[in-house]
Protein backbone atom coordinates (compact mmCIF):
# COMPACT_ATOMS: atom_id res chain seq x y z
CA UNK A 1 0.00 0.00 0.00
CA UNK A 2 1.11 3.55 -0.71
CA UNK A 3 0.93 5.79 2.35
CA UNK A 4 0.02 9.41 1.65
CA UNK A 5 1.08 11.01 4.92
CA UNK A 6 -0.40 14.40 5.89
CA UNK A 7 1.26 15.97 8.93
CA UNK A 8 -0.02 19.53 9.57
CA UNK A 9 2.11 21.70 11.83
CA UNK A 10 -0.98 23.30 13.36
CA UNK A 11 -4.66 22.30 13.67
CA UNK A 12 -6.62 21.98 10.43
CA UNK A 13 -8.95 24.84 9.54
CA UNK A 14 -12.03 24.22 7.43
CA UNK A 15 -12.02 25.98 4.05
CA UNK A 16 -8.36 27.04 4.04
CA UNK A 17 -4.80 25.68 4.18
CA UNK A 18 -2.35 25.12 6.98
CA UNK A 19 1.37 24.39 6.59
CA UNK A 20 2.72 20.91 7.10
CA UNK A 21 4.37 17.94 5.43
CA UNK A 22 2.97 15.66 2.73
CA UNK A 23 4.96 12.48 2.00
CA UNK A 24 4.50 9.41 -0.21
CA UNK A 25 5.88 6.34 1.55
CA UNK A 26 5.85 2.58 1.55
CA UNK A 27 2.96 1.49 3.72
CA UNK A 28 0.69 -1.46 4.38
CA UNK A 29 0.75 -3.46 7.59
CA UNK A 30 2.00 -6.70 6.01
CA UNK A 31 4.66 -4.91 3.97
CA UNK A 32 5.99 -2.97 6.96
CA UNK A 33 6.18 -6.12 9.07
CA UNK A 34 7.98 -7.89 6.21
CA UNK A 35 10.45 -5.00 5.93
CA UNK A 36 11.30 -5.12 9.63
CA UNK A 37 11.57 -8.89 9.67
CA UNK A 38 14.21 -8.56 6.94
CA UNK A 39 15.97 -5.70 8.70
CA UNK A 40 16.18 -7.80 11.84
CA UNK A 41 17.82 -10.70 10.01
CA UNK A 42 14.92 -12.97 9.08
CA UNK A 43 14.36 -14.30 5.55
CA UNK A 44 11.17 -12.46 4.73
CA UNK A 45 8.75 -12.81 1.82
CA UNK A 46 5.77 -10.54 1.16
CA UNK A 47 2.85 -12.02 -0.79
CA UNK A 48 0.60 -9.25 -2.09
CA UNK A 49 -1.32 -7.71 -4.99
CA UNK A 50 -0.54 -4.37 -6.64
CA UNK A 51 -1.67 -2.45 -9.70
CA UNK A 52 0.18 -2.28 -12.99
CA UNK A 53 1.44 1.21 -12.22
CA UNK A 54 4.46 3.22 -11.12
CA UNK A 55 3.31 3.17 -7.49
CA UNK A 56 3.29 -0.62 -7.40
CA UNK A 57 6.70 -0.87 -9.04
CA UNK A 58 8.11 1.72 -6.64
CA UNK A 59 6.77 -0.10 -3.58
CA UNK A 60 8.23 -3.43 -4.72
CA UNK A 61 11.61 -1.82 -5.40
CA UNK A 62 11.64 -0.17 -1.96
CA UNK A 63 10.93 -3.46 -0.18
CA UNK A 64 13.48 -5.39 -2.22
CA UNK A 65 16.12 -2.81 -1.31
CA UNK A 66 15.48 -3.78 2.34
CA UNK A 67 16.03 -7.46 1.59
CA UNK A 68 12.37 -8.55 1.32
CA UNK A 69 11.51 -11.08 -1.37
CA UNK A 70 8.27 -9.88 -2.97
CA UNK A 71 5.74 -12.17 -4.64
CA UNK A 72 3.37 -9.59 -6.12
CA UNK A 73 0.35 -10.31 -8.31
CA UNK A 74 -0.29 -7.40 -10.65
CA UNK A 75 -4.02 -6.83 -10.99
CA UNK A 76 -5.23 -5.48 -14.32
CA UNK A 77 -7.65 -2.56 -14.15
CA UNK A 78 -6.99 -1.70 -10.49
CA UNK A 79 -4.52 0.79 -9.12
CA UNK A 80 -2.13 0.03 -6.28
CA UNK A 81 -3.83 0.50 -2.92
CA UNK A 82 -3.22 3.68 -1.00
CA UNK A 83 -3.95 4.98 2.46
CA UNK A 84 -4.37 8.60 3.49
CA UNK A 85 -2.66 8.98 6.89
CA UNK A 86 -3.54 12.11 8.87
CA UNK A 87 -1.03 12.58 11.69
CA UNK A 88 -2.19 14.63 14.68
CA UNK A 89 0.00 16.36 17.25
CA UNK A 90 1.48 13.67 19.50
CA UNK A 91 1.74 11.14 16.68
CA UNK A 92 -1.75 9.58 16.72
CA UNK A 93 -3.11 8.78 13.27
CA UNK A 94 -6.39 8.57 11.38
CA UNK A 95 -6.72 6.67 8.10
CA UNK A 96 -8.65 6.78 4.86
CA UNK A 97 -8.20 3.45 3.05
CA UNK A 98 -8.51 3.06 -0.72
CA UNK A 99 -7.48 -0.59 -0.97
CA UNK A 100 -7.62 -0.90 -4.75
CA UNK A 101 -5.57 -3.83 -6.06
CA UNK A 102 -4.64 -4.98 -2.53
CA UNK A 103 -7.94 -6.85 -2.21
CA UNK A 104 -7.44 -8.55 -5.58
CA UNK A 105 -5.14 -11.35 -4.42
CA UNK A 106 -6.72 -14.70 -5.38
CA UNK A 107 -6.16 -18.13 -3.79
CA UNK A 108 -4.94 -19.31 -7.20
CA UNK A 109 -2.14 -16.72 -7.06
CA UNK A 110 -0.51 -18.57 -4.16
CA UNK A 111 2.20 -21.19 -4.61
CA UNK A 112 2.70 -23.90 -1.99
CA UNK A 113 6.50 -23.55 -2.15
CA UNK A 114 6.23 -19.93 -0.98
CA UNK A 115 4.69 -21.11 2.29
CA UNK A 116 7.35 -23.62 3.29
CA UNK A 117 8.39 -21.35 6.12
CA UNK A 118 8.78 -21.22 9.90
CA UNK A 119 5.93 -18.76 10.37
CA UNK A 120 3.20 -17.02 8.40
CA UNK A 121 2.20 -13.57 9.66
CA UNK A 122 -1.04 -11.86 8.64
CA UNK A 123 -2.73 -8.60 9.57
CA UNK A 124 -6.50 -9.02 9.92
CA UNK A 125 -6.89 -7.22 6.57
CA UNK A 126 -5.58 -10.39 4.87
CA UNK A 127 -8.67 -12.29 6.05
CA UNK A 128 -11.21 -9.63 5.06
CA UNK A 129 -12.77 -8.73 1.73
CA UNK A 130 -12.92 -10.84 -1.39
CA UNK A 131 -11.06 -12.47 -2.93
CA UNK A 132 -8.31 -11.46 -0.47
CA UNK A 133 -10.01 -13.13 2.50
CA UNK A 134 -10.11 -16.47 0.67
CA UNK A 135 -6.46 -16.04 -0.27
CA UNK A 136 -5.55 -15.35 3.35
CA UNK A 137 -7.34 -18.49 4.51
CA UNK A 138 -5.65 -20.50 1.76
CA UNK A 139 -2.27 -19.13 2.85
CA UNK A 140 -2.93 -20.45 6.37
CA UNK A 141 -3.80 -23.88 4.94
CA UNK A 142 -0.61 -24.00 2.88
CA UNK A 143 1.55 -22.81 5.77
CA UNK A 144 0.02 -25.29 8.24
CA UNK A 145 0.50 -28.13 5.74
CA UNK A 146 4.22 -27.40 5.80
CA UNK A 147 4.38 -27.27 9.61
CA UNK A 148 4.53 -23.48 9.93
CA UNK A 149 3.30 -21.43 12.87
CA UNK A 150 0.79 -18.62 12.27
CA UNK A 151 0.66 -15.16 13.82
CA UNK A 152 -2.18 -12.66 13.41
CA UNK A 153 -2.48 -8.95 14.21
CA UNK A 154 -5.98 -7.55 14.79
CA UNK A 155 -4.75 -4.31 13.17
CA UNK A 156 -7.86 -2.08 13.27
CA UNK A 157 -11.20 -2.13 15.09
CA UNK A 158 -13.49 -0.91 12.30
CA UNK A 159 -12.57 -3.53 9.66
CA UNK A 160 -12.39 -6.24 12.34
CA UNK A 161 -15.95 -5.58 13.54
CA UNK A 162 -17.49 -4.66 10.19
CA UNK A 163 -19.71 -7.79 10.27
CA UNK A 164 -20.18 -7.81 14.05
CA UNK A 165 -18.29 -9.19 17.00
CA UNK A 166 -19.48 -12.79 16.60
CA UNK A 167 -18.26 -12.88 13.00
CA UNK A 168 -14.92 -11.39 14.12
CA UNK A 169 -14.52 -14.00 16.84
CA UNK A 170 -15.33 -16.76 14.36
CA UNK A 171 -12.85 -15.36 11.84
CA UNK A 172 -10.02 -15.13 14.37
CA UNK A 173 -10.90 -18.48 15.93
CA UNK A 174 -10.88 -20.21 12.54
CA UNK A 175 -7.41 -18.80 11.85
CA UNK A 176 -6.28 -20.40 15.14
CA UNK A 177 -3.14 -18.27 15.43
CA UNK A 178 -0.23 -19.45 17.53
CA UNK A 179 0.53 -15.80 18.34
CA UNK A 180 -2.12 -13.06 18.46
CA UNK A 181 -1.16 -9.37 18.51
CA UNK A 182 -3.63 -6.62 19.43
CA UNK A 183 -3.80 -3.19 20.98
CA UNK A 184 -5.89 -3.00 24.14
CA UNK A 185 -8.69 -1.29 22.22
CA UNK A 186 -8.70 -4.06 19.58
CA UNK A 187 -8.58 -6.79 22.23
CA UNK A 188 -11.48 -5.30 24.19
CA UNK A 189 -13.51 -4.88 21.00
CA UNK A 190 -13.02 -8.54 20.10
CA UNK A 191 -14.03 -10.00 23.48
CA UNK A 192 -16.75 -7.45 24.27
CA UNK A 193 -17.44 -7.35 27.99
CA UNK A 194 -15.45 -10.51 28.75
CA UNK A 195 -12.11 -10.58 30.53
CA UNK A 196 -9.16 -10.25 28.16
CA UNK A 197 -7.94 -13.60 29.47
CA UNK A 198 -10.58 -15.08 27.13
CA UNK A 199 -8.15 -14.40 24.29
CA UNK A 200 -6.09 -17.26 25.68
CA UNK A 201 -8.78 -19.57 24.29
CA UNK A 202 -7.89 -18.38 20.78
CA UNK A 203 -4.08 -18.31 20.77
CA UNK A 204 -1.30 -19.95 22.78
CA UNK A 205 0.49 -16.58 23.02
CA UNK A 206 -1.37 -13.25 23.14
CA UNK A 207 0.52 -9.95 23.12
CA UNK A 208 -1.54 -6.86 23.97
CA UNK A 209 0.24 -3.67 22.98
CA UNK A 210 -0.14 -0.60 25.21
CA UNK A 211 1.93 1.86 23.19
CA UNK A 212 4.09 4.00 25.49
CA UNK A 213 3.10 1.85 28.49
CA UNK A 214 4.58 -1.45 27.28
CA UNK A 215 2.65 -4.68 26.74
CA UNK A 216 0.73 -7.48 28.43
CA UNK A 217 1.35 -11.14 27.64
CA UNK A 218 -1.00 -14.09 28.05
CA UNK A 219 0.40 -17.54 27.32
CA UNK A 220 -0.26 -21.22 27.82
CA UNK A 221 2.67 -23.13 29.28
CA UNK A 222 3.38 -26.58 30.63
CA UNK A 223 3.08 -25.11 34.12
CA UNK A 224 -0.30 -23.54 33.39
CA UNK A 225 -1.51 -20.17 32.07
CA UNK A 226 0.80 -17.17 32.32
CA UNK A 227 -0.20 -13.52 32.48
CA UNK A 228 2.11 -10.57 33.07
CA UNK A 229 2.63 -6.93 32.19
CA UNK A 230 5.94 -5.54 31.01
CA UNK A 231 6.73 -1.83 31.13
CA UNK A 232 9.09 -0.47 28.49
CA UNK A 233 10.91 2.81 28.07
CA UNK A 234 8.45 5.41 26.67
CA UNK A 235 9.42 6.82 23.28
CA UNK A 236 8.39 10.28 22.10
CA UNK A 237 7.10 10.26 18.53
CA UNK A 238 5.64 12.71 16.04
CA UNK A 239 4.33 9.90 13.81
CA UNK A 240 3.58 6.39 15.07
CA UNK A 241 2.75 4.91 11.64
CA UNK A 242 4.18 1.42 11.31
CA UNK A 243 5.37 1.14 14.92
CA UNK A 244 2.94 -1.68 15.72
CA UNK A 245 4.06 -3.63 12.65
CA UNK A 246 7.72 -3.21 13.60
CA UNK A 247 6.80 -4.35 17.13
CA UNK A 248 5.34 -7.56 15.69
CA UNK A 249 8.50 -8.20 13.66
CA UNK A 250 10.77 -7.62 16.64
CA UNK A 251 8.76 -9.97 18.82
CA UNK A 252 8.60 -12.72 16.21
CA UNK A 253 12.31 -12.70 15.40
CA UNK A 254 13.27 -12.91 19.08
CA UNK A 255 10.57 -15.49 19.86
CA UNK A 256 11.44 -17.77 16.93
CA UNK A 257 15.13 -17.66 17.85
CA UNK A 258 14.30 -19.55 21.06
CA UNK A 259 13.87 -23.32 20.86
CA UNK A 260 10.30 -24.62 20.75
CA UNK A 261 10.34 -25.86 24.37
CA UNK A 262 11.22 -22.46 25.83
CA UNK A 263 8.98 -20.21 23.71
CA UNK A 264 6.23 -20.16 26.32
CA UNK A 265 8.50 -19.45 29.27
CA UNK A 266 8.26 -16.01 30.92
CA UNK A 267 11.94 -15.16 30.31
CA UNK A 268 11.65 -15.85 26.57
CA UNK A 269 8.42 -13.88 26.25
CA UNK A 270 9.88 -10.93 28.19
CA UNK A 271 12.95 -10.88 25.93
CA UNK A 272 10.70 -10.96 22.88
CA UNK A 273 8.60 -8.01 24.14
CA UNK A 274 11.75 -5.97 24.83
CA UNK A 275 13.04 -6.80 21.34
CA UNK A 276 9.66 -5.77 19.94
CA UNK A 277 9.85 -2.42 21.73
CA UNK A 278 13.33 -1.78 20.35
CA UNK A 279 12.12 -2.50 16.80
CA UNK A 280 9.16 -0.16 17.27
CA UNK A 281 11.55 2.51 18.50
CA UNK A 282 13.70 2.10 15.40
CA UNK A 283 10.61 2.52 13.21
CA UNK A 284 9.68 5.71 15.05
CA UNK A 285 13.19 7.04 14.56
CA UNK A 286 13.54 6.11 10.90
CA UNK A 287 10.50 6.68 8.71
CA UNK A 288 10.69 4.84 5.39
CA UNK A 289 12.14 6.91 2.53
CA UNK A 290 9.79 8.74 0.22
CA UNK A 291 8.98 6.88 -2.96
CA UNK A 292 10.56 8.07 -6.17
CA UNK A 293 7.71 7.84 -8.70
Amino acid sequence: MLDVVLAPTRPLQSGTDVPGRVALRQGGSAATTARWLARLGARSTLVCAIGRDNEGRGLVSTLESDGVRVRATRVAGARTGRIGVLVAAGGERSFVADRGAADGLEPGDLRAATFRVDLLHLPIYSLLGEPLGRAGRRAIELARAGGALVSLDLSSVAPLLADGRRAALRLVGDAAPDVLFATRVEAEALVGGRDLAALGEIAAVVVIKHGRSGASVLARSAAGPLAFDLATTPIEATDTTGAGDAFDAGFLVAWLTADAESRHRPATLRRAVLAANRAAGRQLGSAPPELAL
